[in-house]
C-alpha cells in the first residue's frame, strides 16, 4: 500500500493569467496520490492578483495551499517552499514552476520510479522557450564544467522529484537568497554522487503573462553566479581536504 505523502511546490510571481490552469492540472496529481498530499504555491510578492486568485481557487481545490511572502526572487522562493514541505513532513518533494511550461502528465513516470533514485530531474531536450533561454542553459552547463568539473545534463530544470531525506541533507548548505538554488542543489547531488536520474521532459512556451527575467537581469545574475560558484568550489575543496561535512554556504 502506498502511504507516501507528496508536496508539489512552485513559486509564483505575477502569474494571474496562468495560475488557474496550472493549479487545475497539478491539483489532479496530488488528489490522485492522496495521503494528505498538497499543492503548495508560494506567491513571491506579486504585483498583480496572483495571491487573491489563489485564495479563491482554494475553495474549489482543497489540496491547494496558497502562501504569500515578500518578493525575494525565484531562488529564495524555491528554498522557502522546500523548507515548508520538509517542515510539514512530506515524504517526497516535487518542484515545478507556475508559468505553464511543464506538463503535469509527465510527472507520473517520475513518481513510478521514485523508489529507485534519490532524485529524478527533468531534462529539457526539446525546449520551446526561445533561443536565448537555450543559450543560457548551454552556457551554464559549460560554466559548471569549468568550475566544478561536473558534466551535468540540465542543472536548473524546474521539474524535479526528491526524497525527503536527500533534500534535507543538502538544503541548509544553500544560502536563503541564492538566485540559482536549484543549480546549486543539483551540483551538490552530483558532486556527492547521489543516485540521481535525468529524464527527458517537454518544455513549452510560457502559457500566458510576461516573463519577469530579461537579458539585463540574466546577465547580472550570471556574473554574480560565476563569482559565487568559484567561492563555493574553493570552500568545498578546502572542507573535503579537512574531512568536514559542514554548511559551506552560510555567512
Amino acid at each position: 500500500m502506498n502511504n507516501d505523502k507528496l508536496y508539489i511546490v512552485m513559486p509564483a510571481y505575477n502569474e494571474e493569467e496562468n495560475i488557474e490552469t496550472v493549479v487545475k492540472e497539478w491539483h489532479e496529481v496530488v488528489s490522485k496520490i492522496g495521503n494528505d498530499s498538497k499543492l503548495v504555491v508560494v506567491n513571491d510578492g506579486s504585483k498583480d492578483n496572483t495571491y487573491k486568485r489563489l485564495c479563491e481557487l482554494k475553495v474549489k481545490y482543497p489540496c491547494l495551499e496558497p502562501i504569500d511572502k515578500v518578493n525575494e526572487g525565484h531562488g529564495a522562493t524555491v528554498l522557502y517552499a522546500y523548507k515548508y514541505a520538509l517542515e510539514n513532513n512530506a515524504d517526497y518533494i516535487f518542484q515545478t514552476d507556475s508559468d505553464g511550461q511543464t506538463i503535469a502528465d509527465e510527472f507520473w513516470p517520475f513518481w513510478q520510479d521514485r523508489n529507485n533514485y534519490a532524485a529524478i530531474i527533468g531534462h529539457r531536450n526539446h525546449r520551446k522557450d526561445g533561443f536565448f533561454r537555450i543559450l543560457v542553459t548551454k552556457t551554464l552547463k559549460f560554466v559548471l564544467l569549468c568550475i566544478f568539473g561536473l558534466k551535468i545534463t540540465d542543472a536548473n530544470t524546474p521539474f524535479r522529484l526528491m526524497k525527503r531525506e536527500v533534500l534535507a541533507k543538502y538544503i541548509d548548505r544553500i544560502p536563503d537568497k541564492f538566485n540559482l538554488s536549484n543549480v546549486m542543489l543539483t551540483v551538490l547531488l552530483v558532486d556527492n554522487k547521489e543516485n540521481i536520474k535525468f529524464m527527458p521532459i517537454t518544455f513549452r512556451e510560457r502559457q500566458g503573462g510576461v516573463n519577469s527575467i530579461n537579458i539585463r537581469k540574466i546577465t547580472k545574475i550570471g556574473i554574480q553566479a560565476v563569482k559565487d560558484f568559484k567561492r563555493i568550489k574553493k570552500e568545498m575543496k578546502n572542507n573535503k581536504k579537512q574531512g568536514k561535512n559542514i554548511n559551506y554556504y552560510k555567512n
